[in-house]
């Protein structure tokens, strides 16, 4: 009798422990399987946040099947008190253990509220923005500019979110003065820039942000991020070039960022500058002598008179026989690249096409054809 109990009772514990261990290798592999989302969501965390609150919030958003479950994935994992404060992206089909790392990992956020401090060539904008985690694209709420008008209210609210991401985004094109005077605006910088960056030495991108960082600070990672392109496009910089430094590439692939906005000219444009280098020629471009009256502080405005393209500036092309003594704004990489590896023509003149491009040519008497046919252009524009 005594042995058949005793039988029973092991059978009994055997199941018992088969029984567990199948429960918790289900549970291992609930937490390591996709879960039911059907489409990315934004996950905001509050400062102070914990677990629990988290699990129950993601169970009612059916992120995850079950919340107790998660908790213990969590734990279990070392995590459950490293929840991170931010706004986060959770792809579709996330498993629990990638939405664990997820939330704890730390960095930027990745979805949620963006406030963008564009810096452009004739104006600058803040723009507020959120991110549609369905398709990934950003949804612009409120544009305004700081200079002019009052900040709306999506603004104020941004600015209240501890997890608001925040990036001064600088157009290529643009000169260290408008840089300068521009981070005046951006609120959640502090002090002030020691001294005005030298021209062209800024380079042109998308600059992360925070609460207290110093303008100084975000003005040096622009210099250090120049000077990193410079030197790359240097070292790779084709023979035969008319330039004796990475200053004067540095010149040259301003005044290529100021004639043409359309990329694939770029390079293009940099061989007729090259070429007339080569030959002698001045440049004669009118960017030049804009620079030579503002001095990059701010925009002219009006057409150049005939008075200011006779003028003799530093800056004036028409004037003087080479390169100007300074770059004439910030230029982008593109435009770095094409003053060290320009296209290979015989073209020596360009003008404005009429499409917002340039026709190219090797001889003057070309060049005055495509002069007349711009004219003719513009004449029919005033016309209409």
């Amino acid at each position: 009798m005594w042995k058949a109990l005793a039988s029973n009772a092991l059978t009994f514990l055997v199941v018992l422990l088969f029984l567990a261990g199948g429960v918790v290798l289900w549970g291992q592999q609930s937490y390591q399987n996709a879960g039911p989302l059907e489409a990315p969501i934004c996950v905001r965390v509050e400062s102070g946040a914990n677990m629990s609150r988290m699990s129950a919030r993601l169970e009612r958003d059916g992120a995850i099947s079950s919340g107790p479950l998660f908790r213990i994935g969590a734990d279990y994992s070392g995590k459950a008190d490293q929840l991170k404060a931010g706004a986060f992206l959770v792809p579709e089909g996330a498993s629990m253990a990638e939405i664990v790392d997820i939330l704890t990992r730390g960095g930027a956020s990745t979805c949620g509220t963006e406030v963008v401090y564009r810096i452009g060539v004739t104006r600058s904008r803040i723009l507020v923005r959120e991110l549609d985690p369905a398709t990934s694209r950003f949804v612009e709420t409120a544009s305004f500019n700081p200079a002019e008008d009052e900040a709306p209210a999506p603004f104020i609210a941004a600015a209240e979110q501890g997890d608001t991401r925040h990036r001064v985004a600088l157009a290529e094109g643009v000169t260290s003065w408008q840089v300068v005077d521009s981070l005046k605006s951006v609120g959640i910088l502090t002090g002030e820039v020691a001294n005005l960056p030298a021209e062209g030495t800024l380079a042109p991108d998308s600059y992360e942000v925070k609460q207290g960082d110093s303008r100084q600070s975000v003005i040096d990672r622009m210099v250090a991020a120049q000077d990193a392109i410079l030197a790359e496009a240097w070292a790779n910089r084709v023979d035969g070039l008319p330039l004796k430094s990475p200053e004067e590439a540095l010149i040259l692939a301003s005044i290529i960022e100021k004639e043409t906005g359309v990329a694939e000219e770029r390079r293009t444009v940099g061989s007729v500058f090259i070429n007339r280098l080569n030959r002698g020629m001045r440049l004669q471009t009118d960017p030049t002598v804009i620079y030579g009256i503002t001095k990059g502080q701010g925009v002219l405005g009006r057409g150049l008179r005939q008075s200011e393209l006779r003028r003799e500036t530093p800056w004036n092309t028409y004037v003087i026989d080479a390169l100007p003594p300074t770059p004439i704004a910030n230029p982008g990489k593109a435009s770095i690249e094409a003053a060290l590896d320009p296209a290979s023509t015989n073209y020596v003149f360009f003008v404005a096409d009429g499409t917002g491009g340039h026709a190219f040519a090797e001889t003057l008497a070309e060049h005055n054809r495509n002069v007349a046919k711009w004219r003719q252009i513009e004449a029919e524009r005033n016309n209409n």
